[in-house]
């Protein structure tokens, strides 16, 4: 495996990244039904296992050229045993989780973690926080490399789709001189009108607060399981999308919050950042962020269910119509636009500007429906936790796994000490749902 140079957006997370803001992604797994001492031998495999994962031996450098640029190479000195750590047995797994989701990685070392967190209770049952530096893998990636030091599984695996592969690229300079500048010009355009769409959503801003912070550095997390048969009753009867229902069940929920806490406001609609993958398989970058997004005023301010649902499937229509190649969520998608030196020496500005293009991350990771082990002990629960932006308080991720929506929230732990309500108030929001929409 050799050199891979940071796509741009990539580049930007790492250029982005500050002590009181690491740029890192994670997922607690709990695992149970293990025999004594499970946990130990969990992390004796991960180490063991973490030696044959080619990715995750990779760090991430800077280079002369392209000037300010960063590639990824393997590391000469990895050991894996730097990268797994058992921890002292714990009675809550997100405490402990929410603690090391506040500590940076390391950037000298291939930027990843396994922390392995014994159940105090139960001798038998433990958790496996995963930490994966979003310059290093996107959410699939991340999937992948952590898949590999899971046990092997022997369940079939569905075929994978074939067909032509992608156009070669053409030679650089075999484009007519009028199509480059044409394509330059198209290219140009959209540039200017996802500058102008964000400008347009800063306008008339209405949040909360709540979702505000003054940034500390510290970290809390919390989780909700929701029954995922349940989303695709209310789904079926109300219409719309899955994503459609959990994003009028965030939408709920952070109104139940904000009301439990004496921060409701009518007027509230808080703009979510919902990102869209853009990754292709064969690309120039083929491990590298790829993303776009919608942007989402989530009807914080609609008190019945139904018509949150309702509000929140009429503006992703409206967003899937324009495409996530327009719009201020597609606010990323300026990262291609700009030189390597660029984003190192922006990055800093472009992180602290967060809050003013979005003020809550809204994300989906993907998961495999084949069931996980780890030693024999099998995943039942899966918690993805994104990095929380600059200046925001909350951050939400969601993965679908064995029947269950799992619900990952990531917070300010100094500015948001009763993230636990906000868990609970997934579970009464969907009861809502579902009451409204029986039959």
């Amino acid at each position: 495996m050799g050199t891979d140079p940071l796509a741009p957006l990539d580049l930007a997370f790492w250029n982005m990244e500050s002590a009181r803001h690491p740029m890192h992604m994670g997922a607690l797994g709990v695992f149970a039904e293990g025999a004594p001492g499970a946990a130990r031998h969990a992390a004796e495999l991960l180490a063991t296992r973490a030696a044959a994962v080619p990715g995750l031996r990779m760090r991430i450098r800077d280079v002369t050229v392209p000037l300010g640029g960063a590639a990824r190479e393997p590391s000469a000195h990895f050991d894996p045993a730097e990268h797994v750590r058992l921890a002292d047995p714990v009675p809550d797994f997100h405490p402990a989780a929410g603690h090391a989701m506040g500590r940076p990685l390391d950037r000298t070392k291939p930027p990843w973690e396994a922390l392995v967190l014994p159940s105090a209770a139960d001798d038998s049952s433990f958790a496996v926080l995963f930490k994966f530096h979003h310059a290093l893998a996107d959410g699939m990636r991340a999937l992948t490399l952590a898949a590999g030091m899971m046990d092997p599984t022997t369940e079939e695996r569905p075929p994978r789709a074939t067909g032509p592969g992608p156009r070669p690229a053409p030679a650089a300079g075999a484009a007519p001189l009028a199509e480059r500048l044409w394509g330059a010009a198209a290219e140009l355009t959209r540039a200017l009108d996802i500058g102008a769409a964000v400008a347009r959503a800063t306008w008339d801003v209405r949040s909360s607060p709540a979702l505000t912070a003054r940034p500390t550095g510290t970290r809390r997390t919390a989780g909700a399981l929701l029954d995922l048969d349940d989303v695709h009753r209310i789904r079926k009867t109300a219409g719309g999308t899955v994503n459609d229902v959990v994003l009028a069940l965030v939408a709920g929920a952070l109104r139940r919050w904000l009301d439990g806490r004496g921060d409701g406001d009518d007027r509230v609609r808080p703009r979510a950042l919902v990102p869209v993958s853009r990754r292709r398989s064969r690309t120039g970058h083929p491990h590298g962020n790829r993303l776009s997004g919608y942007l989402l005023r989530l009807p914080v301010d609609e008190g019945d269910p139904l018509a949150r649902l309702r509000a929140v499937r009429t503006a992703m229509d409206r967003n899937k119509e324009a495409g996530p190649q327009r719009g201020a969520g597609a606010v990323a998608l300026l990262a291609d636009h700009l030189p390597a030196l660029g984003h190192r020496v922006g990055g800093p500005v472009v992180a602290q500007a967060a809050r003013l293009l979005f003020d809550i991350l809204v994300t989906s990771v993907p998961l495999p429906s084949l069931g996980l082990r780890l030693g024999g002990c099998p995943l039942t629960e899966v918690y993805p936790l994104a990095p929380l932006a600059h200046g925001q308080s909350v951050a939400v991720a969601v993965s679908t796994y064995r029947g269950g929506v799992h619900i990952g929230l990531v917070a300010d732990a100094l500015a948001v000490p009763d993230l636990d309500a906000l868990a609970a108030a997934f579970g009464a929001e969907l009861s809502s749902l579902r009451e409204a929409t029986a039959v």
